[in-house]
């Protein structure tokens, strides 16, 4: 589905008067710090559609005649064609706000074919500098960003549009950042005759973790992950433990490597490889490729049937699961005389190999592959 950022005039891509706040002569036109830059990078590197919504009061009126208006409007659109930066869309509404006109931000009237479907709202965004941007953010269900002055931030709480907001800046280089690395946020869920397993991922999180497995040394095992990863993951699960530990070691596996090829997407700027870490007495060698093919390569060995209440045996049964599901290269190899050192340094190993493969740089969109494709 296509994604669109829907942009405001005055105020975002060119200075708004202060006084009259219309930009109705060549004198007036003053474009915004950093646009030209980032619009470019947007136009070059990211899948956006660029759509111009603007309320201009009264246009074709005494007040705000059309032979002052267009002049200024074609040279700001020049403008912007000279840096090879061309809107797909361009949206004037020209009421009044008593006219209360259903086609003037923050209502929808103008936009109704981007509702109709085809477009992936949600992830698209409404930039603007004024509260009715976000609440128009809001009606069309995509992400608002606002350029302004931080204390702004009080009137979104007052509103109650602080979570339709993503980001408030006065910098386009902070614009671009937002919409080149939008969240890689995935949830999955695993449900079998064996196992009932929920599985919520943020790549680009803090570390939080919410885990629960029945067995409480996988538990700590799985929160290494998510804290040392800098991921924020959630993992629930309600297994036969009746049975064995098996399935739901070997499920939890499936359902989190899933989580992690889904949320990593194309690939595009990402790292792709990883490698990780000592412990005490430990060394365990961990080195991960997210390329698109399933591989395990296990040097360890322990001396202890358990640890806590986990089976040994299972340790390389949960690597090659997720291995095989997040279609990625594992090498890990540990020696060291601790046991439960042992295999928390490879589960921090693969914590911080993540981390590194996951880094993705927004201003470098290619393939981590001379191939050309993964």
């Amino acid at each position: 589905m296509k994604r669109a950022l829907f942009i405001d005039r005055d105020g975002t891509l060119i200075i708004e008067p202060p006084k009259d706040y219309q930009v109705d002569s060549l004198e007036k036109l003053e474009f915004y710090p950093k646009v030209f830059r980032n619009l470019s990078l947007i136009q070059k590197n990211l899948d956006y559609e660029l759509v111009i919504v603007t309320n201009q009061d009264g246009l074709g009126t005494e007040s705000h005649p059309e032979n002052n208006f267009w002049p200024a409007h074609n040279k700001m659109l020049k403008g912007f064609e000279n840096e090879g930066i061309i809107f797909n869309d361009i949206l004037i509404d020209r009421s009044f706000p008593e006219d209360n006109a259903p086609t003037r931000k923050p209502r929808t009237g103008m936009l109704t074919k981007y509702l109709k479907g085809g477009y992936d709202l949600a992830n698209s965004f409404v930039i603007g500098d004024r509260l009715t941007d976000i609440e128009l953010a809001k009606n069309l269900g995509a992400k608002g960003i606002l350029l302004n002055k931080s204390e702004i931030s009080d009137e979104l709480e007052k509103t109650g549009l602080i979570n339709n907001c993503v980001l408030v800046s006065e910098d386009w280089d902070d614009v671009y950042s937002c919409v080149a690395s939008p969240s890689r946020t995935v949830s999955v869920s695993r449900i079998t005759k064996e196992t009932n397993i929920q599985v919520e991922l943020n790549l680009d999180g803090t570390g939080n973790n919410s885990i629960s497995s029945g067995l409480n040394f996988f538990d700590h095992m799985l929160e290494q992950i998510g804290r040392h990863s800098g991921c924020d993951l959630k993992i629930q699960v309600k297994g036969d433990l009746e049975v064995d530990e098996h399935h739901t070691i070997e499920d939890t596996a499936l359902a989190l490597g899933e989580v992690f090829r889904k949320a990593i997407g194309d690939k595009k700027g990402i790292e792709r490889y990883g490698f990780a870490l000592p412990m005490d007495d430990c060394l365990a060698q961990l080195a991960i490729d997210f390329g698109g093919r399933p591989w395990l390569e296990w040097d360890v060995e322990f001396k202890r049937e358990k640890i806590g209440d986990m089976p040994t045996e299972m340790f390389f049964h949960f690597f090659k699961s997720f291995s095989d599901a997040a279609l990625c290269n594992l090498n890990i190899k540990a020696e060291g005389a601790n046991e439960h050192h042992k295999i928390e340094a490879i589960f921090k190993a693969l914590a911080k190999a993540i981390k590194m493969a996951i880094k993705r740089d927004i201003f470098n969109f290619e393939l981590p592959s001379t191939k050309g494709s993964l």
